[in-house]
């Protein structure tokens, strides 16, 4: 039975990409295949989806250096994104962004983002563009729960609600800050409840329940595409992995192997597929077969970026911009 055209199916492929592209990279980065820092989104792959289900081609995303789930969630090829990886001119930035800075404007990925928040300024300058052009598209703007408590939190959400600019607000509260867990560096739980400072609309979700994820963020996209202003959603998930890859001799350092295996207890994709096979629609032949495609295809998303050839040095200035 053909599932393409179904948007649970076509979400659950989504999370799976995202997961193998990750598992992928833990073991090229063990084999020091890729250079540079990998900041893995294992575990929390139905934030991503969910609110890039809702959003619409030509809409807007903005990213942080957790990013490779957003990319592929809003469109990423995983052959351009891993030759980015890899350093190869065939990579979304040439092979000059890596990680950490995946962006491709056609697919309205304005950039995953090294610095902590530094995405949230550009999404209000995405959403008046798009106020100021007359269009109803929207900016979907991740950031984490550490950069909840940086100065550019505070004046983007001012300026959006000031404004009404149509920017959807997903904190990834995912528990910690690198190795600062929220409760230390925060005296709320819940990073929504500052929706009440700045008078928008917001709520928290189960992050690792991409329905709710996905239902949340719909109702954001539909009042900012009516001119109704900006939405802070919470959603609380956590990530499994280190802070960035190699990290795991520190892991339990700041937390406990027991947490780790609780949260692993409620994966996301794990979930949503039992959910869907007690629906009685799909069967595990469905997720099997998706389980093949999709490791096939980041397979031949590594011959691609090992068939792709180095950056020049004498093109080393080329594609960049200053102010």
């Amino acid at each position: 039975m053909s599932h393409n055209g179904d948007l649970k199916f076509q979400m659950y492929r989504t999370m799976l990409r995202i997961r193998r592209f990750e598992e992928k990279l833990i073991e090229l980065k063990a084999r020091a295949a890729i250079p540079g820092l990998l900041h893995l989104y294992i575990g929390e792959e139905a934030t991503a989806t969910g609110v890039c289900a809702a959003l619409r081609p030509d809409d807007f995303i903005t990213s942080t250096h957790r990013g490779h789930g957003h990319c592929i969630a809003k469109g990423g090829k995983l052959s351009r994104m891993m030759a980015e990886l890899f350093g190869r001119v065939t990579g979304y930035c040439n092979g000059k962004g890596g990680s950490m800075h995946i962006a491709n404007l056609k697919l309205g990925i304005l950039g995953a983002n090294g610095i902590v928040s530094a995405g949230m300024p550009i999404a209000g300058g995405a959403a008046l563009s798009a106020k100021m052009r007359g269009t109803d598209q929207v900016v979907a703007c991740f950031f984490g729960d550490g950069g909840a408590n940086q100065g550019a939190f505070h004046e983007s959400l001012n300026m959006a609600a000031i404004w009404k600019l149509p920017v959807i607000y997903v904190c990834e509260n995912n528990q910690y800050a690198i190795s600062v867990a929220q409760n230390r560096s925060s005296s709320i739980s819940d990073v929504y409840l500052r929706k009440e400072a700045y008078g928008i609309q917001g709520c928290k979700v189960d992050g690792n329940d991409v329905t709710a994820v996905y239902e949340a963020a719909q109702d954001a996209v539909q009042r900012a595409r009516k001119g109704e202003g900006p939405t802070l959603l919470e959603c609380k998930t956590y990530r499994w992995r280190g802070h960035y890859e190699g990290e795991a001799d520190r892991t339990f350092t700041y937390r406990t192997g027991e947490e780790i295996e609780k949260w692993k207890k409620k994966c996301p994709i794990e979930a949503f597929r039992k959910r869907l096979l007690e629906e009685g629609t799909y069967s595990q032949t469905d997720f099997d077969q998706i389980d093949v495609e999709v490791k096939k295809e980041i397979e031949e998303a590594i011959r691609f970026a090992n068939d792709s050839p180095f950056p020049e040095p004498e093109d080393a200035l080329q594609g960049l911009y200053a102010a």
